[in-house]
This record gives C-alpha cells, sequence and structure tokens, in this order.
C-alpha cells in the first residue's frame, strides 16, 4: 500500500519517461491519420495544408500563450527569467527563433503540404522512420555523440527503406505524379523536427518552456500574415468556409494535442532518454499508422512500401538496441534521477 502511494505522489524519472513516449506514439500516429484524411482534396477535405497550420498554431496558442505569460510575470516578480516576443515566450529571444523556426513553424507547413501530396503510408514511413536518421547526423555535429558501428547499421536499414518507398515516387516523376512532392516535404519535416530535438537537449530546455516558445514563435509570425493573406483572398485558403465543427476540431487536436501534449511529452523523452533514444522509441509509429492507413484510410500496401516499412522498423528497433547495449554500463552506476544521454 505505501509502495503504491509513493508511485503516485512521486512517480519516478523511469515511469514519467515511458509514460512521455506512450502518449507521444498514440498521438503521433493519430496526427498521420488524421491529418491526411483532413488535407487530402479527394476525402473531402475542404481546409488546405495552411488552414491546417492555421488551426494547429492558434488552437496551441489559446493554452500556451497565457499560460507563458503568467509564468514569464510570475518569473518576473521574483527577479529571474528572460522573456521574449513581448512576454509570450519564456526563453531569451534568440533561443525563442532558432528553436521556433524548426519545431514551430517550418515541421507544420511542410508536413501539413506533403500530406496534399502523398498518402498516408508515406508519411508512415518517411516522418517518423526517418527522424532517427536525421537525428544521429545531427547529434553526432552538435552534440558530438558518436556513431557506432551497430548504430550505423540500424541507420543505413532506414536509409534503404526510405529509398524504397521515396525513391520509386522520384522514379513516376517523369510520368506527371505529384507524390514524390509529398515524400520531399516529409523527409524535410522529419529534419526539421529532428533538429529541434537535437536543440531542446543541446540548450537543456525546459518541456514545458519550450513548447510555449515554439508555439508564440509561430503564433507572432504565422497567425497575422495568414490573416492578412486569406482575408485579402491572396492565399487560396478555405478556412472561411468550412464548418465550424471542423475547424475546432483541428484546432483542438491539432493544437492541444499534436503541440500542447505531444510537445511536452516529447522533450520529456528527450530530458530522460536523450534525442537519439527518444527518437528510436518511436518505432511504433510507422507500423501503427500504416495498419490505420490501410484499415481507416483504405489505402493500398504495395510491396515496396511493406519493405520499406519493414526496413524502417527494423532500422530504428536495431538503433534501439544498439543505444540500450552501450549505454548499459553507464546506466549502471547511474542514479536514473538526469536526463539520459542516447
Amino acid at each position: 500500500m505505501h509502495s503504491l502511494q509513493r508511485i503516485f505522489k512521486s512517480p519516478s524519472p523511469r515511469l514519467i519517461g515511458v509514460g512521455a513516449a506512450v502518449i507521444t506514439v498514440l498521438i503521433w500516429t493519430s496526427f498521420i491519420l488524421i491529418a491526411r484524411a483532413s488535407a487530402d482534396p479527394a476525402r473531402g477535405g475542404i481546409l488546405t495544408s495552411f488552414d491546417l497550420a492555421f488551426c494547429r498554431i492558434v488552437g496551441a496558442s489559446l493554452i500556451l500563450l497565457p499560460w507563458s505569460w503568467v509564468l514569464n510575470h510570475r518569473d518576473r516578480a521574483a527577479g529571474m527569467g528572460q522573456s521574449s516576443l513581448w512576454g509570450l515566450s519564456p526563453l531569451p529571444l534568440r533561443v525563442t527563433l532558432t528553436v521556433g523556426m524548426f519545431g514551430g513553424l517550418l515541421y507544420a507547413m511542410l508536413a501539413y503540404s506533403g500530406f496534399a501530396f502523398a498518402p498516408a503510408l508515406h508519411a508512415s514511413v518517411l516522418m517518423p522512420g526517418s527522424l532517427p536518421l536525421w537525428t544521429a547526423l545531427l547529434a553526432a555535429w552538435l552534440l558530438r555523440d558518436r556513431i557506432t558501428l551497430s548504430r550505423g547499421i540500424g541507420l543505413g536499414l532506414i536509409v534503404l527503406g526510405d529509398l524504397l518507398v521515396g525513391g520509386a515516387s522520384l522514379l513516376r516523376a517523369l510520368d506527371g505524379g505529384d507524390v514524390w512532392k509529398g515524400d520531399l516535404l516529409f523527409m524535410a519535416a522529419a529534419s526539421c523536427w529532428a533538429t529541434y530535438s537535437v536543440l531542446a537537449r543541446r540548450y537543456a530546455l525546459d518541456a514545458v518552456r519550450a513548447t510555449m516558445a515554439i508555439t508564440a514563435m509561430a503564433f507572432v509570425c504565422y497567425v497575422p500574415a495568414y490573416t492578412v493573406l486569406l482575408l485579402t483572398h491572396l492565399v487560396d485558403g478555405h478556412l472561411l468556409l468550412a464548418r465550424p465543427g471542423e475547424v475546432v476540431f483541428q484546432m483542438v487536436f491539432q493544437g492541444w494535442g499534436s503541440v500542447v501534449i505531444s510537445g511536452i511529452t516529447f522533450t520529456k523523452m528527450i530530458q530522460h532518454f536523450g534525442p537519439v533514444r527518444s527518437t528510436m522509441i518511436t518505432a511504433l509509429v510507422p507500423g501503427l499508422s500504416a495498419f490505420g492507413a490501410v484499415v481507416l484510410l483504405g489505402e493500398p500496401m504495395h510491396w515496396n512500401l511493406f519493405c520499406g516499412l519493414a526496413l524502417v522498423t527494423a532500422g530504428i528497433v536495431f538503433g534501439v538496441r544498439a543505444v540500450a547495449l552501450a549505454s548499459a554500463p553507464k546506466d549502471a552506476g547511474h542514479s536514473g534521477t538526469g536526463p539520459a544521454r542516447g
């Protein structure tokens, strides 16, 4: 009884890390399926990619910006903190602009644009699948993480899987297909999120403050500009034509779920597991989202998609095992109270 009370009163860092990983995987899987169903004109989706980005940023801002303003006001009263963007971001301006550009603005615009061209099956492989590759390369460059032979083999499998999926689309580009455009956008979105994850670890950012900062930067840069362009009909946006219920749903899921909740849980994963292991833990996302795309969206599973998915998943799992074995001697003498380095 006393042990249960201790668990609920003071969860261990490992329990927090594992819980954050589970929540992140579930939301990322749902994000791929819902974003494709919403952005694909063939499925009756009326909102454009930039409309969805607007809903994502505004939805998250409704929660995070007032919260951030109160947090910054409290910090200033205590004589601490370095807020920016008129008190909307709890981080210094340079850090806010850097992480906000990659984790807030570019990721949303690139990912939603990709769903307008390519199916969810491609996103399942190319976004969460290529994330460990980009993260490992960036962590090796910025954090001086070493890529071991075993991890290199896992990353090689991921590259082969990505080539099977994206390469086939590029070959069909000569026939006039547009799927390759979505594939490239998915890869670019994954590289942006990987950059954010590595920068979050490099700056040792708090999960909540980091999510507030990227939302504040995206809100200040995107929302006013897109609103003016939409009202003056300079962009092909359908936000004003959509049903209010659809707009509210997108704000709740894309903003509250994909940004507020998964943004905090993903950064918690980084703090506990490190950037490389955090992205490799998401090995379930490609398989779960691909299964959902076939069952729920009726997308066909071609041989190259199946083989690419298998290679990417195997590469992520192989990388997880390699990192776990490499860090085992360190973890044996580690108390587990601080963030692990992947």
